[in-house]
């Protein structure tokens, strides 16, 4: 296991909080989104003090992007810190690479942590300015080592049809495109209106990714009455955007097409895909009539991402050899940081070395294009 080679297929970053307030164009700075202490009427703060604030979106906990691995008690104490809690590794390369060498790791796909609450915002143009100043930094920390950092930018839907900005992550040597994954946007993603960013996408090679929603920005119900049920409905918001996908005949439009499910697990994959072929067999006249079986989209054009979840790999022989790829999920809560290959070891077990080597690296390497041995 120490000699084998590891891709984190998701990890993520730790934006500076003054990040959009110093780099901003001035007309937007007032609205910038920031990272501030809460405090009460008598000065003390109380709970999670740092916030991640902003037009459009709800206050995101600071210290919940950097608990590298932290739970119960733990957690809950880690909360009450910022960034002098978080490891630098988060906005340096040269430490970025020290870590990754800690957990065995040959490379990284980075995703934003902060960022990810832009994907909310209503203000079009102050989104967009700060998606591309979110770019344009991680693809300045990306440039240490391209092939160990392969960032992931991000795209507002409402600049559709405009795609100019996947075209500036591309010519700045992002490696992806991270999109909103919601079940409430007015336009399914197979509407005509999306295809400006399918159609480039597929033309660059650069992958869509779907990442698990922030359940920050989810509203309790009766039925979903705690942050728990909401952990747990939140991947599904995934699954409906890529049976969208399928059933609406985009991967039959444009089968260069690469999306990926960014850490929503992969345990249910098998049984969605499997679902997917059996509904439609049941549809006297779907529309539109798709050439190929469901499951045959899936396996040429869906990528998943998954960390601590032995019954993925236990699927490969049904699904999941060439399409999943483990995440080590750093530094965030969930992440296996600084025991990834332990637990790869541990989720692996019983599956063949070959299977095990292309789910921890080679899927990746392939799919980034980071031309890695």
């Amino acid at each position: 296991m120490s000699d084998m080679g590891v891709i984190s297929a998701d990890s993520h970053m730790t934006e500076p909080g003054d990040l959009w307030v110093e780099r901003l164009d001035r007309k937007f700075r007032d609205n910038a989104p920031r990272v501030i202490r809460k405090e009460t009427s008598t000065g003390s703060t109380f709970g999670a003090p740092y916030v991640f604030v902003g037009p459009g979106f709800h206050p995101l906990t600071v210290a919940g992007v950097f608990a590298a691995g932290r739970s119960g008690d733990e957690l809950r104490e880690h909360m009450r810190h910022g960034y002098e809690a978080a490891r630098p590794s988060g906005w340096d390369p040269v430490e970025r690479l020290k870590d990754q060498d800690l957990d065995g790791v040959s490379a990284e796909v980075l995703y934003a942590s902060l960022g990810i609450a832009l994907l909310s915002m209503i203000d079009t143009d102050l989104q967009q300015a700060c998606m591309r100043v979110y770019n344009d930094w991680l693809a300045e920390f990306c440039s240490h080592a391209p092939n160990r950092l392969a960032g992931i930018g991000l795209f507002s839907l409402s600049s559709l049809p405009d795609v100019s900005a996947i075209e500036h992550c591309a010519k700045k040597g992002l490696k992806g495109i991270l999109v909103l994954a919601s079940n409430a946007i007015e336009f399914p993603y197979s509407d005509e209106r999306f295809d400006p960013l399918w159609r480039l996408a597929a033309e660059t090679g650069m992958p869509i990714s779907l990442h698990k929603p922030l359940v920050s920005g989810m509203s309790l119900t009766p039925f979903m009455p705690s942050p728990a049920d909401l952990q747990i409905h939140c991947i599904h918001i995934v699954e409906q955007c890529i049976t969208r996908l399928v059933y609406g005949g985009v991967f039959e439009r444009f089968p260069n097409l690469k999306v990926v499910s960014a850490e929503n697990d992969v345990g249910w994959f098998p049984n969605w895909v499997h679902r997917l072929d059996h509904v439609y067999s049941k549809m006297g006249n779907p529309r539109p009539r798709l050439p190929l079986k469901p499951s045959d989209y899936v396996r040429r054009n869906v990528w998943a991402t998954f960390q601590d979840d032995p019954l993925g790999p236990a699927t490969w022989k049904f699904f999941g050899e060439d399409n999943y790829m483990w995440a080590s999920d750093f530094p965030h809560a969930d992440s296996t940081f600084p025991n990834s290959v332990k637990t790869i070891g541990e989720n692996f077990s019983g599956v063949p070395a070959e299977v095990r080597q292309k789910i921890v690296f080679s899927n990746a390497n392939k799919l980034y294009r980071l031309g890695l041995n």
